[in-house]
């Protein structure tokens, strides 16, 4: 049964990123949209972990 809870979204790449993807994909074992959603996933982790730095460091 698929997971109601995802937000299913169009997005457009040029096929030379979406070529690099599915490589990426394959080496690490995901399909293309799960690699994509494992990136931007981690994208979002750093950026979250950077700004509790920032505000713990008021340099």
């Amino acid at each position: 049964m698929a997971d109601k809870s995802k937000k299913q979204i169009p997005l457009r790449l040029s096929a030379s990123l979406y070529e690099e993807l599915a490589r990426w994909a394959e080496d690490e074992f995901r399909s293309v949209n799960g690699q994509i959603e494992y990136l931007l996933t981690e994208a979002v982790r750093r950026r979250k972990k950077d700004r509790a730095k920032e505000k713990d460091d008021p340099s």
